[in-house]
This record gives structure tokens, sequence and C-alpha cells, in this order.
């Protein structure tokens, strides 16, 4: 058993021992968003910045739209994903991109690829979701490196979970077979990295299938990273 599934079991049989509403090191619900970096390549969903959170009671989902970005949100993501550059190990861009490098980002994935944002009623963006290349070769084409974030203080409201299954949803209509999502690991969680991001994955449909070590250094520490991945269709030979 690798180390990622032994943990995952060791804290699922943790939270059975729990009576109801007591504190384990993880919330109930599995939609806690992720992290990622285009740069780094990291793309992965992610606790809130710096926080090792009690378990606490399961929010009701709040009221959301969903719908595709557009260019004019870059101010209000760039906002969300700040804290997870200067806090965590989320992701491994050591600098918070401008507002005009976001626009660009949002404008390029657009090109090929979903990108969608959770907006409240008050039309504040809680969090987003988007697919990405998994690697510039025509015979990947049906595959997407996936990522999301979500707004700290929303990670037990249901948002990413919704986020995730609409991309899922988009994807699939759009024919790509393959997702993948690289996830920055440390054997023990700490204030930069806990473990919520791969264990919402997991609760998602996805499997770990890789384990790089010792490949990101950010804040004066080494981090691996685990790659995790879910099919979103059958995968068929073409007859020649």
């Amino acid at each position: 058993m690798d180390t990622f599934s032994r943990q995952f079991a060791d804290y699922m049989e943790q939270s059975h021992k729990q009576p109801v509403g007591s504190p384990i090191d993880m919330p109930v619900d599995s939609s806690i968003p992720l992290p990622s970096s285009t740069s780094a390549g990291l793309n992965s969903l992610t606790l809130c910045p710096n926080s090792r959170k009690k378990m606490r009671s399961k929010r009701q989902p709040i009221p959301i739209t969903l719908r595709s970005a557009t260019p004019a949100d870059a101010g209000q993501i760039r906002e969300i994903y700040a804290p997870y550059v200067r806090e965590t190990a989320i992701t491994f861009e050591y600098e918070v991109p401008s507002v005009e490098e976001f626009t660009e980002r949002i404008e390029r994935t657009l090109e090929h690829y979903p990108y969608i944002v959770a907006e409240s009623e008050e039309g504040n963006i809680l969090g987003y979701a988007y697919a990405g290349a998994y690697y510039g070769r025509a015979a990947y084409s049906r595959s997407v490196e996936v990522s999301i974030y979500v707004q700290a203080g929303q990670h037990d409201a249901g948002v990413g979970r919704r986020l995730y299954e609409a991309l899922e949803e988009e994807l699939r209509s759009r024919g790509f077979l393959n997702l993948t999502a690289c996830i920055a690991w440390s054997d023990e969680p700490n204030r930069f990295l806990t473990h919520q991001s791969p264990i919402f994955h997991r609760h998602m449909g996805y499997e770990q299938c890789a384990h790089f070590h010792k490949i990101g250094f950010k804040f004066g520490r080494w981090f691996d990273i685990i790659w995790m991945e879910k099919m979103l269709g059958e995968h068929k030979d073409e007859n020649l």
C-alpha cells in the first residue's frame, strides 16, 4: 500500500471512531477546493491557505451560479489565488501573477478548454476550476490537467464539488477521457501543506498513479508531488 493510500485509510478509520461533531483534522465535506499553478504544472484542489481546520458540522450548500469565466474576472480570481502562493506549497509559484497575466491565462485557456467560476448571489466569485493541456503532443489530445481553487471560508459549502462536477461534465461533452491532477505532497502535514487536496480528489473518484519525490522547493524546504487520475469514458482502439 502506497503512503497516501495508507494515510487515507488511517484517516477514514479515525473518522469512524469519532463521535458526531468531535474534531479531527479534516472537514466533513469532501468538496475541499484545491491548488494549482500553471507555471509549475501543479493543478489540484486545495484547502484554504495556512489552515489546519478541525471538523465541523457540514454547511448547507450555498446558492451559486456556475458560468464560464471571462477576462473581466481576472481581478477576483487573482484575489482567490494570491494566498495560495504567499502562504502555501499548494502551488509552486513564488510570486502572485499580475491581473494582466491572469487575463492572458484565462484567454489562453478558453481557446481550447473550459474555465468555470462559481458566483454568489451578490456577484462575487467564490471559486474557479479549469482544464489545460496535459502535455503538448498530439497523442495526448484527449487528456487534460485540471485545477480548482476555492475562496477561504467556502471550503465546506459544496462550492468545490459543484465546480468539479460542472468541469467534468463539460470536458466529457467535448470528448476528453483522461483527467489528471498534479498535487503537492508532504508525508507529514505542516503549516504550508495539508493532505486535504488528495483526500478531496479521492472522494471525487481519482486514484493515485505516480509519486515524484522532493521535486519542488519552496519556503526553504522540499516537497513531493503526486499525480492522480480519473477516466471520463471508455478507451476504444480504432480498427486500422
